[in-house]
């Protein structure tokens, strides 16, 4: 299932921005993905935030905040096209919780990270990509 990571210096997003960025970013990435909106999809779509000590990040030119997201996702889950749309939403997401413009758009930075087929588990259970493709189409699988 997708995960994403939102690392950010603490202090760098608005008070509403953090407490809802984590839910969008959530829902960017399955959009992305094309999974379902269904309860059983959101709740494994999984959306940390680790926000670092104010000072903690820096660049050699200034001090201004940066923001990382990762994103892990299941090799193959997503085209070209569909990596692309998720850059450019997860980066728009941030900046709006961070109460900047597109003109920011360099201070995000989306690292997209494909886990190969058969190294994902849950629940006990190796989970493969068919699998995941099962499901969203409402397949039963013998994970």
């Amino acid at each position: 299932m997708p995960m994403i990571r939102l690392t950010a210096p603490a202090g760098a997003l608005t008070e509403a921005g953090r407490h809802r960025v984590q839910r969008e970013l959530a829902a960017v990435l399955l959009h992305w993905e094309g999974a379902p909106d269904t309860a059983f999809f959101r709740a494994q779509a999984w959306s940390y935030l680790d926000e670092l000590p104010a000072d903690a990040q820096t660049t050699a030119e200034d001090a201004e905040p940066r923001f990382l997201v990762q994103v892990t996702v299941p090799e193959g889950a997503l085209s070209e096209r569909r990596k692309a749309g998720l850059v450019e939403d997860a980066t728009k997401t941030v900046l709006a919780a961070a109460g900047l413009e597109q003109s920011d758009a360099l201070r995000v930075w989306v690292l997209v990270q494909e886990q190969a087929d058969g190294t994902w588990g849950a629940g006990g259970s190796v989970i493969r990509h068919a699998n995941l493709v099962a499901l969203t189409k409402g397949q039963r699988t013998d994970a």
